[in-house]
């Protein structure tokens, strides 16, 4: 009885550049400004999609996933805001974009944004918050080293009793189902989900996020914005329950403290790429009052 043919392993697409030492996976589309994509913990260059198609008529598109996520190579540390925020500058040095460049930051991703807007004021043409994260008063609880260290081990152990090769595109999938509105196809490339890189990936971003969300803090008093438009683009489900009502106005404080501009992408969950790419896309176009001449349609 002949076996049935393996399944051909899916053509990679974009590229690898080295940046800080790790080989970092990459996508550059279109053209135009710059505009980089970065999406929120353990989130992978594919979740841009629909984004990236409606922006690449206008604007020359950088995507990448994060050291350990997607595609990339792990990293030997633990991520740091200043980290990702370099990062993203490195980057457009490796592709030879060294003028300003607007980035899109989603969920713990609007931290390096903004981050990025801070340390590198003369890279940043603007920046968008896709349902960014806020945190009013981080205060981590332990040493950074001592929680990523247990962050490691537990990432060691979970993938030792094989939890991800078994569970993680499915645990993929719930997410992402509780994060939308919409209803989403699989996506081909989620089987890297099944890897302890990947996992470890998103355990360190978890254990690091309220030092992150400190270093900005800590960074606001220190280091201005620079003289770039901000939006911060908030995703409504449309509902009215006190804590959708009381994210929005989180997200509308904000705005008003980074002196920047308030919209809403709706309906759309914390996945805001996914729900509504056109307000996205809307939201980066709109910084340099392009917006308004560009057929940018909303996607179902």
């Amino acid at each position: 009885m002949s076996r049935a043919p393996s399944p051909l392993p899916l053509p990679v697409p974009g590229r690898f550049l080295r940046v800080g030492g790790v080989p970092l996976h990459v996508l550059t589309e279109g053209r135009g400004p710059v505009c980089v994509l970065s999406g929120g913990l353990g989130m992978a260059w594919y979740d841009w999609d629909a984004v990236a198609a409606l922006l690449a008529p206008h604007r020359t598109v950088v995507r990448f996933d994060r050291p350990g996520l997607g595609l990339s190579a792990p990293a030997p540390d633990a991520p740091t805001l200043a980290g990702e925020a370099d990062r993203i500058a490195h980057l457009l040095d490796a592709l030879g974009h060294f003028g300003p460049a607007t980035v899109v930051g989603h969920s713990l991703a609007g931290f390096h944004a903004e981050a990025f807007a801070r340390l590198h004021p003369a890279r940043c043409a603007g920046i968008v918050l896709a349902d960014g994260s806020i945190e009013d008063a981080p205060g981590p609880r332990l040493p950074r080293a001592a929680r990523t260290a247990v962050a490691g081990t537990v990432a060691a152990a979970l993938s030792a009793a094989g939890l991800p090769r078994a569970l993680g595109p499915a645990v993929r999938r719930a997410i992402g189902r509780a994060s939308t509105v919409g209803s989403h196809p699989p996506h081909p490339w989620e089987h890297t989900y099944r890897t302890s890189r990947v996992l470890r990936a998103c355990v360190l971003e978890n254990a690091t996020y309220a030092y992150q969300a400190a270093e900005l803090a800590a960074l606001r008093s220190a280091r201005p914005l620079p003289a770039a438009p901000v939006t911060v683009l908030a995703a409504y489900d449309g509902s009215e329950t006190p804590r959708q009502l009381r994210w929005l106005e989180r997200q509308r404080g904000l705005a008003a403290e980074l002196g920047g501009r308030f919209a809403l992408a709706a309906p759309a969950g914390h996945l805001v790429m996914a729900d509504a790419p056109g307000s996205v896309a809307r939201a980066v176009l709109d910084l340099s009052g392009t917006g308004r001449d560009a057929a940018v349609p909303e996607l179902p």
